[in-house]
């Protein structure tokens, strides 16, 4: 069954296990709010599948406001100005506000969710330790482990140091010690270990059970990059080339698509977040807030369709990069051109003369407006009007948001290899030129370090924090100071949020 219409079939049943919280502090909640009720029956086998519906349903749900602060700081993308959330704004400009409201809610967004796989987790235990089958137990137990790693992948990347949690009860954070980044990505990726045999040996789309669901790919996928961070190339290529090496995924033929309706669990996709309208023009629907990512005027193909914020756009380093490469699939399908950010480009003497196809008109036929808050718009956050299902009028209704995919697998292989690793399976320069061959580049050969950061910065770019992460990692700083910015070391990860660090003993003492 679809992943989203089992969601939509169990909510009022989940509603009753799942521990939420609304914007207040992580803490408020007090422990016998967590998801175990008297109520329920372990017993009844055929339930065991409910509490891991709900660690879906929670971690599908991103508040709008993660993947924004998660991904705004490297140089490929820029946030919107001249709008009413300054603070993110200067986040992206490395000037840091412990007490602005999107930094506590990141961070309990992510632990929240991280707590309902704990409970998730307990419960699937319990309803084994009531006679449910062992096997299928261990599976939905090791696919809640692989959301977890996921979250922490996040929080660590964001903040560095963090709690490593080990239950369901959020009060257990108040005497715990923070762990190290290092600390955090070896135990993601003991995690997936413990994980990877109990999944399923198949991609997310072959699933029938959970369409869209983690499998062994997923968990190997976040094992790699946990390593990634640890520097531990050759663990990196050994988990690559088992993706590689399954012959189970392979790159979208149409790279515009891909981010787009059609691009909904394609063999590409590793991990995704899915939505929904179901295919009804009312009603119910599950959907991300995309109007962050979209132009705040447009004239759009089908009429009426919303436009969106403003803030979120390519940055105009990012884009001369990929002009001087020569690219064209990938820049008219990241990029959501105005005529006053076309100008802006032309300013340049190098970019004076700009390919014809650049344009204000997408593709698929919008038309993207001048408006203040920038100069362009991210295309991989923008569905067109014409596929928007009819009577839906909010942008980007129905398209997912993908997370990990195929490509981004590829170009960590060949990282690796160029940094002393070693596979079997795919030289670096065949993962490379896998990648530049869709985008319709030619292919290079003794591919070094260099190239394949540079062929991340123009597949990657505005996906995730990929590009700032990987700069971080290696230390090249001096890419991040761009455009009137300065980035230093002490800059690399968020403060904690003060309303944390009002709670949490161990936060105030850190130094």
């Amino acid at each position: 069954m679809k992943l989203l219409k089992y969601i939509s079939l169990t909510t009022m049943f989940i509603g009753t296990l799942l521990w939420t919280t609304a914007c207040h502090d992580l803490l408020d909640e007090p422990a016998e709010n967590r998801i175990f009720t008297d109520e329920t029956d372990y017993t009844i086998s055929g339930n065991m599948i409910l509490p891991l519906i709900g660690a879906y349903a929670e971690f599908q749900s991103r508040g709008w406001e993660d993947f924004p602060l998660i991904s705004v700081r490297g140089d490929d993308v820029n946030a919107g100005g001249l709008g009413d959330q300054q603070d993110y704004a200067e986040t992206d400009k490395f000037k840091y506000n412990n007490g602005y409201w999107m930094y506590n809610s990141l961070w309990q967004n992510l632990y929240k969710d991280i707590f309902v796989t704990h409970s998730a987790m307990e419960q699937i235990q319990l309803y084994v330790n009531n006679g449910a089958n062992a096997t299928l137990g261990a599976q939905y137990i090791a696919e809640a482990k692989v959301l977890r790693g996921w979250l922490l992948l996040q929080l660590s990347r964001v903040w560095g140091d963090v709690f490593i949690t080990t239950s369901s009860d959020p009060a257990k954070l108040l005497p715990m010690s923070l762990s190290t980044k290092e600390q955090v990505m070896q135990h993601i990726s003991d995690q997936m270990d413990e994980a990877i045999n109990n999944l399923p040996d198949l991609r997310p789309n072959q699933r029938n059970d959970i369409k869209g669901g983690v499998t062994k790919y997923t968990a190997l996928a976040i094992k790699a990059l946990a390593n990634l961070e640890l520097k531990n190339y050759p663990v990196v290529a050994n988990a690559t080339s088992q993706i590689i090496g399954s012959n189970k995924f392979e790159l979208a033929s149409n790279y515009y698509n891909l981010f787009k309706i059609p691009g909904k669990l394609n063999n590409e996709n590793i991990l995704e977040l899915q939505y929904s309208d179901f295919g009804q023009g009312s009603g119910d629907i599950i959907a991300h807030l995309f109007a962050f990512y979209g132009p705040q005027s447009w004239t759009p193909k089908v009429a009426g369709s919303n436009a969106g914020w403003g803030f979120y756009e390519p940055s105009l380093k990012w884009i001369k990069f990929m002009l001087s490469r020569g690219e064209v699939t990938r820049l008219e399908t990241s990029v959501l051109f105005t005529n006053r950010g076309i100008d802006e480009i032309k300013k340049d003497p190098a970019f004076a003369t700009l390919p014809a196809w650049i344009s204000n008109i997408t593709p698929s036929g919008d038309i993207i407006n001048d408006f203040p808050r920038a100069l362009f718009s991210s295309g991989k956050h923008y569905l067109p009007s014409d596929q928007l299902t009819a009577g839906r009028k909010d942008y980007g209704n129905n398209k997912n948001f993908i997370v990990i995919r195929y490509a981004e697998v590829l170009l960590m292989h060949a990282e690796a290899l160029t940094r002393g690793a070693t596979s079997s399976v795919m030289s670096a320069d065949q993962a490379i030129n896998l990648v530049r061959e869709r985008a319709g580049l030619t292919p290079i050969t003794n591919v070094t370090s260099q190239q394949v950061m540079d062929e991340k910065f123009a597949e990657l770019a505005m996906e995730w924090g990929i590009r700032y992460y990987d700069l971080v990692r290696l230390e090249q700083f001096d890419a991040l100071s761009y455009e009137g910015r300065t980035f230093s070391d002490d800059k690399k990860f968020l403060p904690y949020p003060q309303n944390q660090i009002d709670q949490l003993p161990n936060l105030r003492n850190k130094k």
